[in-house]
């Protein structure tokens, strides 16, 4: 189980300090709050950073919701991702362009539970060598947003998220395959 701070409403106004979720780019932190012109207009911004990505961008107030700008994912919804991990992969069948459109919505979502379905499913064939490139990326990226996220809210650092998560999903693969 983890235990993170409460989440608050997705109405509610974000602090400067807070960390957040941004849906496509992942977790971030306000670094502060600006009036920015635009169109000749005042314009509240907050302004968020994400290291990672050595990135900077500013969301309107009025847009943040819209725009899916979240608190970090609650305690409940981290738990349901960790146990969606431990799931049995499904597999679909069809094209591969097709399930990875689904698959890179899922991850663009934001939402750390439909990041962790394409992680489960992605990982049952991680270490295969004849697995497509784009099959790789769409799974890094997955994995780098769900162990950010989680590495924040469990308040650990990014490689003990990232040992964690691995080790979590490799056991899985092997309940799932003695279950076949």
């Amino acid at each position: 189980m983890v235990k993170t701070k409460s989440a608050k409403n997705s109405n509610q106004n974000f602090s400067v300090g807070d960390s957040v979720v941004y849906p496509s780019h992942g977790v971030g932190s306000i670094i502060a709050e600006e009036m920015q012109a635009v169109g000749g207009m005042e314009v509240s911004c907050y302004v968020i950073t994400f290291d990672k990505d050595k990135m900077t961008l500013r969301v309107p107030k009025s847009r943040a919701e819209k725009a899916g700008l979240r608190q970090l994912a609650s305690s409940d919804d981290l738990n349901r991702a960790l146990i969606t991990l431990k799931g049995k992969a499904k597999v679909e069948k069809g094209m591969w362009s097709k399930r990875a459109q689904k698959y890179e919505e899922k991850i663009y979502s934001g939402n750390v539970i439909h990041i962790a379905e394409v992680l489960r499913d992605l990982h049952r064939n991680v270490d295969d060598p004849s697995r497509s490139y784009s099959e790789r990326v769409i799974y890094e990226s997955a994995f780098q947003r769900f162990i950010n996220e989680y590495a924040v809210s469990a308040e650990m650092n990014i490689e003990q998220a990232s040992q964690k998560i691995r080790e979590l999903l490799e056991e899985a693969k092997i309940l799932n395959q003695d279950a076949a």
